[in-house]
């Protein structure tokens, strides 16, 4: 009684409303056959429902509109759209009316009021609306406080706030898995594929908008959901991209360093950032969601102190014939180093050349091009291997084995009958 005496000693009274889309009106029909008792009693009472679908009166979704009933859910990266009126219910002019909306997390306390000015006076049965709008960026549970304070006629200053307490919940798993290219000019390449899981873990389905990856300023990213189809590419998931509740999707993306970071193999090395993800979605009636996730990193592939990689290699060589290729030699490390090349001879593989020479100094995230030349004794696809790299200063030797493979074929063929 005591709370309630305090509520009706105000002169103004405080409402606020929740602004959401309405949603499709839903009835349960109700059939017979036409043999039962009622006969077509049932389809006549449906068919002259203005609820239902003229044509579907049996389906559950009518072609009718109904304002929300509740204060319904809120989904992480969605607006929450707010309506708070101040009424004088009172027979007296109420002055200097100071209306002040906050929204209150678990790590910070937000600002909300259009307006920070005191309304000079509010006469009986007049009102002040103020509509509020929030990208909700925290999960958990958010307290919407309201306060009012006032003025009366007679110089009273009174005061009084209201609490709505609601929970912001998450619309969406997202998952994610990077993959190492395999390339057939190295067994290292500096491309990154990255996939994507994104699962809707709502009630209700969703139009994903946009799924785009962001990359960081080192990277290039090219993504792979597209088909080519005439001379616009179509989604891999078809015109109507709808996620239904529970549903999961892949999404896959290709990134690749920018020419001027990839010839600085010390910045490609360890820890990067890869970039983030941005989804974009709607629900029910149009409402628009966004989500944006943490810079996502992944490990590298550790090329050592010197990364030996082909630059040029032919698809197809002759049995027995001599072919050429274009190494590249970096200095992942930050020393300078004295190159020696050595070529050793393997089963199907031999060098043409001398083994054993001087390649000269190369200093820290520089490279050289170097043009080799082999044949094969043998025919099928063969791995070319035995390349061996010396440090003269610190006495270090490299070795690489399957850099690359080629397929060997014989030129020369039998007509035999």
């Amino acid at each position: 009684m005591d709370v309630t005496q305090a509520k009706q000693e105000h002169l103004l009274a405080l409402k606020v409303m929740r602004l959401t889309k309405p949603t499709l009106f839903t009835n349960l029909p109700v059939t017979c056959e036409d043999r039962d008792l009622p006969g077509d009693l049932f389809g006549q009472l449906m068919r002259e429902d203005p609820s239902t679908i003229k044509g579907a009166e049996t389906l559950m979704l009518g072609e009718m509109l109904t304002l929300p009933q509740n204060f319904g859910n809120i989904f992480l990266g969605e607006t929450f759209s707010s309506y708070i009126s101040v009424h004088n219910d009172s027979n007296q002019v109420v002055k200097d009316i100071l209306v002040k909306a906050d929204l209150q997390t678990s790590s910070q306390r937000l600002n909300l009021s259009a307006s920070n000015s005191a309304v000079a006076e509010l006469k009986p049965e007049c009102c002040i609306d103020d509509v509020i709008h929030h990208e909700v960026k925290e999960i958990g549970t958010h307290i919407l406080v309201c306060a009012v304070s006032y003025t009366t006629q007679y110089g009273e200053k009174l005061y009084f706030r209201k609490f709505f307490k609601f929970q912001v919940l998450k619309p969406l798993d997202v998952k994610t898995k990077f993959y190492n290219a395999e390339s057939d000019l190295s067994s290292v390449t500096d491309e990154v594929f990255l996939e994507a899981q994104i699962q809707n873990i709502t009630t209700s389905p969703m139009f994903m908008e946009k799924v785009s990856l962001e990359p960081s300023m080192m990277y290039n990213v090219t993504e792979l959901n597209m088909v080519a189809c005439g001379e616009d590419g179509e989604s891999t998931f078809g015109k109507m991209s709808y996620l239904q509740p529970m549903d999961t999707r892949q999404y896959l993306y290709c990134l690749k360093p920018k020419p001027e970071y990839a010839e600085k193999a010390g910045v490609i090395k360890g820890v990067t950032v890869i970039g983030k993800l941005d989804i974009v979605w709607k629900t029910n009636l149009g409402e628009r969601g966004r989500l944006q996730t943490s810079q996502l990193q992944r490990m590298a592939p550790g090329y050592g102190d010197i990364r030996l990689s082909l630059e040029m290699i032919p698809d197809t060589v002759n049995l027995e014939e001599p072919f050429d290729i274009i190494c590249k030699i970096t200095n992942c490390s930050e020393r300078t180093m004295d190159l020696v090349l050595e070529m050793c001879n393997t089963r199907s593989i031999h060098w043409c050349g001398v083994s054993g020479r001087q390649l000269g100094k190369l200093s820290p995230a520089a490279f050289l091009s170097l043009p080799l030349t082999l044949l094969s004794s043998v025919q099928g696809l063969q791995s070319i291997s035995g390349l061996r790299l010396t440090d003269t200063f610190l006495k270090r030797t490299y070795e690489y084995d399957d850099i690359a493979q080629v397929c060997v074929v014989c030129p020369y063929t039998s007509n035999e009958s």
